[in-house]
């Protein structure tokens, strides 16, 4: 089994209303030195089988089609690698 990851973030010409929020509180909780802040969306998928490249075309469509909104967002697909469980 694998993994792959959809990362989903708003492209950088979108306002980012709760990046912003998020950048405004930083300092009040004590966190400086941040300049910039944008919230994005992960989504993890396991896949049974292998993660070829037809999979990986297919999980490309699946986040243009249902995913990511991409008039307003951008995203990439990527395989990540599944920790073994410790028994």
């Amino acid at each position: 089994m694998a993994r792959v990851v959809v990362d989903v973030m708003l492209k950088p010409e979108i306002l980012d209303p709760q990046g912003q929020a998020v950048q405004r509180a930083l300092p009040r909780l004590g966190f400086d030195g941040i300049s910039d802040v944008r919230q994005g969306k992960r989504f993890e998928l396991e896949v049974d089988g292998p993660v070829d490249e037809a999979a990986l075309a297919r999980i490309h469509d699946l986040a243009e089609s249902f995913l990511a909104n991409t008039v307003i967002e951008d995203f990439t697909v990527r395989v990540e690698e599944v920790a073994e469980a410790v028994k």
